[in-house]
């Protein structure tokens, strides 16, 4: 990992990013929250954090002229939980329109007894797919999730995830990745994926 020159975490509006950075410390990589374009383009890697709401992170993009930026990006870009849910053509939360770069809404879960909403806390990751970012170590994984919206099942997912029903967790889109988990929160398991997405 010695030829990164720059991690850029995309500054939509979120809080309480103190877990991702240190997260990236521990893997000996140099990082910048930013909204500056020329920051985010310049980078090796770029993620899109979320915590927050969506129609509040796409303002901020949209006020920081961000979206086309974002849209035109050839280096990875790593997409977590809200982050990887904007990667997509709209959600159900206040029905906001998203980035439109992977086809696909976002919805909510339906509100069980036996399934409270948000989901949260550890659960495990089944993979449907092999590829650079994941591999066959993760298969049954624990992660950390939290939140009350999901993707169904795509062409592009890679990992899936079952409460209630079954959702996407990983997904790919060329260069876009995205996780519906914190990794960051997520041990072991975790930093493996993120260093895996460092290396891509």
């Amino acid at each position: 990992m010695n030829n990164i020159k720059k991690v850029a975490i995309v500054d939509c509006g979120g809080a309480n990013l103190s877990s991702l950075t240190f997260a990236i410390k521990r893997l000996g990589l140099e990082y910048n929250v930013t909204n500056d374009r020329d920051d985010i383009s310049n980078a090796s890697h770029i993620i899109l954090p979320g915590v927050g709401a969506a129609k509040d992170a796409m303002q901020k993009l949209s006020q920081t002229d961000l979206i086309t930026t974002i849209k035109d990006l050839k280096q990875p870009i790593l997409g977590i939980c809200l982050g990887m849910q904007l990667l997509f053509d709209s959600t159900k939360e206040e029905n906001e329109a998203c980035l439109g770069i992977i086809q696909g809404e976002c919805k909510r879960f339906t509100t069980d007894s036996s399934y409270p909403v948000p989901h949260m806390g550890w659960n495990s990751i089944k993979l449907n797919k092999h590829t650079s970012l994941v591999d066959n170590t993760l298969e049954g994984a624990y992660f950390y999730f939290i939140h009350s919206y999901y993707i169904p099942l795509l062409d592009q997912t890679i990992a899936s995830t079952e409460y209630a029903i079954e959702f996407s967790c990983i997904v790919q889109q060329e260069n876009f990745y995205g996780v519906q988990f914190h990794p960051e929160k997520s041990g072991a398991a975790g930093s493996k994926l993120l260093d895996s997405f460092f290396n891509l």
